[in-house]
């Protein structure tokens, strides 16, 4: 955990987000990351996300069986449904939505929102041609060699 604290004030420090995270596989750390959402112009470049893409490199997997996760912040929905795909078996945090909610991120707001039904959410939802988006589902289960995720 210390060393997801450091990677988030020097986050701050490098006028970043004040977020860090590592992920650990047998004791030793396999990913770091610190928020680069206004340094990569990239909304999705949050500490918890750039660990994992680290760690799957280093690793050459998809999936992190056995890792840990150590956030210097609760996970937001989208750092918490990646570790959920990483399959990365628990994760520390050390402040909570509500702190980085009470310092301005909105990670509290999004929590609440996704707990809404599709309909009344904030962000507007159609569905669109899904008879044609199954076919890719056809074509998937078909496939014998498929590489399960």
């Amino acid at each position: 955990m210390h060393a997801a604290i450091r990677l988030a004030i020097g986050s701050v420090r490098r006028n970043g987000g004040p977020f860090g995270a590592v992920i650990v596989c047998n004791g030793r750390i396999v990913g770091r990351g610190a928020n680069r959402v206004t340094a990569r112009n990239d909304p999705t470049a949050h500490a918890e996300i750039v660990a994992i893409r680290e760690a799957c490199r280093r690793l050459r997997t998809f999936h992190l069986n056995g890792c840990e996760l150590y956030a210097s912040c609760e996970p937001c929905p989208m750092c918490l449904a990646a570790a959920y795909w990483a399959r990365i078996k628990r994760v520390f945090y050390a402040g909570t939505r509500k702190d980085a909610a009470e310092a301005g991120f909105d990670d509290d707001a999004i929590y609440h929102e996704l707990a809404q039904p599709p309909g009344t959410r904030t962000l507007e939802m159609r569905q669109l041609m899904r008879d044609e988006a199954l076919k890719a589902f056809v074509e998937w289960k078909e496939k014998p060699d498929k590489t399960r995720y």
